[in-house]
């Protein structure tokens, strides 16, 4: 018990560094332990002994074992810091976008590294990109999906995202074929389905670069989400696409069947994510009702469905993108009636989050991937790559908008299809899919030419996609939110609409839409939504819309431009602004023009350019007891009296003065509505009222 107590200080000290000692029975002897560092206590013929160490280590460093989250962080951290320097320069952000110089902060890493480590630097793999980085970006595009232009833009939006899709990896994969048999020599052992599974990476137009940049140059609205809807399905196409080529490459022979078999997997490919997206929006929003009690989780049912719907379509080889874009869209309205403001809010900052930090990655780790060893280079393959990417999308833009110009009510203009020909950027998608690629002899030109491909589009499209924007005067988006009475007018015509085209018997989309607002109120609404937090009304609904999204700050102004503030007036400037002011002050008070208000209606002046007299609108028991043979020079505190109560009953803006002459003074004998005429003429018209307001010192004398 002594000796207990004697080293229950040395027990609490080995504690307190993390090496416990092992007590053991004095009966049962162990063996002494390798390296006398480990400290125990071991029985002998003496008794209990204690092995003391050799060297206690006070401090230690064990990299190795904090390695991989070490390394994350850091390259969060970077990433962050270099988005903050971004928007912290100054000018810089107004030339350059942001994702060009994110690029350039990781040639810079990378040039780094490899000078150090004399190697390769560490490269994106596709697993990371695919199932770590691309969701939340995707996840945040649709569930902040400007729903109303999405679904008016549909057609137009599937029309280029399929059919462009096709006609681009066809072009441009029979385009470079063609370019390999001219140059035989270097190009030779390139078949034709290589040619065609580098041309299914090579036209996916990227959403994370598309909206980066057009975030950035404030297109209008109707512009942006054909580019940006475009390049979010065209990934599920290509993606698709680059999957069908690369197991006819596996296979040993290719016939028309398997040809066949290919389209109808690209339909269930599509379709199916489709239907997995469908059924855990609905299952997200069911769980969100019953999240009243605990409100603190609500937030996370949201990202684990989503994140849930996109894995489970990549496991049934499905399209996990359509899968996590349907379910944001079809969960968003019920959840955000369900969950509190608070939850709204932090979804908001966290998919914001979440988005930017793997966007700045992705960007970061192109520049740091480009640092390799394993380039290889073809300048015919290179250059006829670059060439035909923009050639065939431009036609491709061309030829589709003309056909569906003239299903559209409102024509895609050429301004615009320039843009959303000029706006096809390429970025981490392709970059990924190249990797995929198994290994064949020219794989590391395939590398080569996807990185010149999406440094071209990025640094050169991109940085000079706003000046043209600028130059071709492309009209920008409204920097207002609508008001609640824009919202309830555009309703009115969307019903109005709906019920034209039922009464034709046209069944376009306002019928459509109108069959599912009636759908989803009478069944969806009921069992998805809260008693409690269903709106009674449909104007107080687009009214909390109105407030969810003034909140969000989702239609941000852009900054304002350096160019376009006003400069101080010059005193010469003022003086003459002053004389025009006054000139035009002092012209505007001697025009007699009748006024009016909401007893008095303005009417058109006589053929011989005199102005009819101002009649005030009489009511029934005012005809009956109004005397027209009254003389003007009779009755006038009568008169007065009776327009001190009409100017008493006016508010201020009704209030009007009468500044003609005729209205001021008595007609003359001589004039057709003096006395003596009427009494001549009964049948003239009588002569009003007159509506004088006499200022308080006339009336004094």
């Amino acid at each position: 018990m002594r000796m207990h107590g004697l080293w229950t200080p040395a027990l609490l000290l080995c504690l307190s560094l993390g090496e416990a000692p092992a007590l053991t029975p004095s009966s049962e002897p162990t063996e002494p332990q390798d390296g006398a560092t480990r400290l125990g206590l071991n029985s002998s013929e003496h008794g209990l002994s204690l092995d003391l160490p050799m060297a206690l280590r006070v401090f230690s460093v064990d990299y190795h074992h904090v390695q991989a989250p070490f390394e994350i962080v850091l390259w969060i951290m970077l990433a962050s810091l270099a988005k903050l320097g971004f928007h912290c320069s100054g000018r810089v952000p107004a030339v350059v976008p942001e994702s060009c110089l994110l690029i350039m902060v990781g040639l810079l890493v990378g040039g780094v590294i490899y000078g150090v480590r004399h190697s390769a630097p560490p490269t994106l793999s596709a697993d990371a990109f695919f199932l770590f980085l691309l969701p939340p970006i995707v996840l945040d595009a649709g569930y902040f999906l400007p729903g109303r232009l999405f679904f008016e833009n549909l057609g137009t939006i599937l029309w280029y995202a399929v059919l462009g899709t096709l006609w681009n990896v066809l072009g441009i994969g029979l385009s470079l074929y063609g370019v390999c048999v001219l140059a035989h020599s270097s190009l030779g052992d390139v078949s034709l389905l290589h040619c065609l599974l580098f041309g299914s990476l090579i036209a996916a137009v990227d959403p994370v670069a598309v909206l980066s940049v057009f975030q950035e140059i404030h297109v209008n609205e109707q512009l942006h989400i054909l580019v940006f809807g475009e390049s979010l399905l065209n990934d599920a196409v290509t993606v698709v696409l680059y999957k069908l080529f690369e197991s006819f490459l596996r296979m040993p022979v290719v016939s028309g069947v398997d040809v066949l078999l290919g389209g109808c997997r690209v339909l269930v490919v599509g379709l199916g994510g489709l239907c997995v997206g469908l059924f855990f929006g609905l299952l997200a929003a069911l769980t969100s009702r019953f999240t009243s009690r605990a409100q603190v989780i609500a937030p996370l049912f949201v990202f684990l469905y989503s994140y849930l719907s996109y894995l489970t379509s990549e496991m049934l080889h499905l399209s996990g993108i359509m899968a996590i874009v349907t379910c944001a869209v079809t969960m968003k309205q019920y959840v955000e009636a369900n969950v509190s403001e608070r939850s709204n809010t932090s979804i908001q900052y966290f998919l914001k989050m979440w988005s930017s930090v793997s966007e700045t990655l992705i960007f970061i780790f192109l520049g740091v991937s480009t640092i390799q060893d394993v380039h290889m280079w073809s300048w015919p393959f290179v250059c006829s790559t670059l060439l035909l990417c923009l050639v065939w999308r431009a036609t491709g833009v061309l030829l589709l908008t003309a056909v569906v110009n003239k299903l559209r009510r409102n024509a895609v203009t050429f301004r615009d299809q320039f843009i959303i020909a000029y706006g096809g950027l390429r970025g981490a998608i392709c970059f990924s899919l190249v990797f995929l690629i198994d290994d064949f002899p020219k794989k590391r030109l395939f590398i080569t030419t996807t990185i010149v491909v999406i440094l071209f589009t990025v640094f050169v499209q991109g940085m000079t996609i706003k000046p043209l924007v600028e130059l071709l005067e492309v009209k920008k988006k409204k920097r207002a939110l609508p008001t609640v009475s824009e919202e309830i007018h555009s309703r009115l015509l969307d019903h109005l609409l709906a019920g034209i085209e039922d009464v034709v018997g046209y069944w376009g989309q306002h019928y459509w839409k109108d069959k599912f607002e009636q759908f989803n109120r009478k069944y969806l609404r009921r069992f998805l939504i809260r008693e409690e937090r269903q709106a009674r009304s449909s104007i107080l609904r687009v009214y909390q819309e109105l407030e969810r999204r003034e909140q969000r700050g989702e239609e941000e102004e852009p900054p304002p431009d350096p160019r376009s503030q006003s400069r101080s007036l010059l005193p010469e400037e003022m003086d003459s602004i002053r004389r025009i002011l006054s000139r035009n002050l002092h012209n505007f008070n001697n025009k007699q023009t009748p006024a009016y208000s909401r007893h008095t209606l303005h009417q058109d002046a006589t053929v011989d350019g005199t102005r009819k007299p101002l009649r005030r609108h009489q009511s029934l028991g005012e005809r009956h007891s109004h005397t027209p043979h009254t003389p003007w020079t009779q009755g006038g505190d009568e008169e007065f009296r009776g327009v001190e109560r009409v100017r008493a009953g006016l508010t201020r803006s009704h209030t009007v003065v009468g500044s003609s002459p005729f209205l001021l003074d008595p007609p003359g004998p001589e004039h057709p509505l003096s006395p003596s005429r009427l009494e001549q003429n009964p049948t003239a018209p009588r002569a009003p009222k007159k509506l004088s307001f006499v200022l308080e010192k006339e009336r004094q004398t």
